[in-house]
């Protein structure tokens, strides 16, 4: 009982610092910004101008990989009972007013509630049993191609315009 009890209370000071959180549904793994409310992490998304959020429907379980704020590495991770909490319900205004006051940036923030619950998914994520083991690797997804390069050869010229440069600071 006690394990299970600090296993919570250390989920919850971990989510809770965390700006961001690391979450996996079905598929891969996407980096969300949340709220802490009553005992669950909660994020909002898939709708125009908000985060993309993982394939989660209600029901099922999801990976939630928690961040050091300050080191951005990895601390902790846990399984969350997903579910979706119904526009102007009780329970979405309290987590929603919570929401806003996170939400940076908002191009509409007086009408931003009301966005939400029309087009908007509120998700909950609700700790399930204990931490889980952090996963082994780096998981990082290996760059797109593109053509685009910040690597070139130097010019040939530049040592000498340095050099030049040195010269005439030494000759003054």
């Amino acid at each position: 009982m006690t394990d299970q009890v600090l296993s919570q209370a250390l989920i919850e000071e971990a989510t809770k610092k965390s700006g961001l959180i690391w979450v996996r549904g079905d598929g891969p793994s996407r980096p969300l910004w949340h709220v802490w409310h009553e005992g669950a992490a909660h994020v909002v998304g898939d709708c125009p101008g908000e985060q993309p959020l993982p394939r989660l429907v209600s029901g099922t379980t999801a990976e939630v990989t928690v961040r050091s704020k300050d080191k951005g590495g990895r601390l902790i991770s846990w399984t969350a009972a997903v579910s979706e909490l119904e526009p102007h319900s009780e329970a979405w205004e309290s987590v929603v007013a919570e929401l806003k006051g996170k939400r940076l940036n908002a191009p509409d923030a007086e009408q931003m509630t009301e966005r939400w619950a029309r087009e908007c998914r509120v998700l909950r994520l609700e700790p399930k049993d204990a931490i889980t083991s952090l996963p082994d690797g780096s998981l990082a997804a290996a760059p797109l191609p593109t053509p685009a390069t910040t690597r070139h050869a130097v010019p040939a010229a530049l040592p000498r315009l340095l050099l030049a440069r040195k010269k005439k600071r030494a000759q003054k």
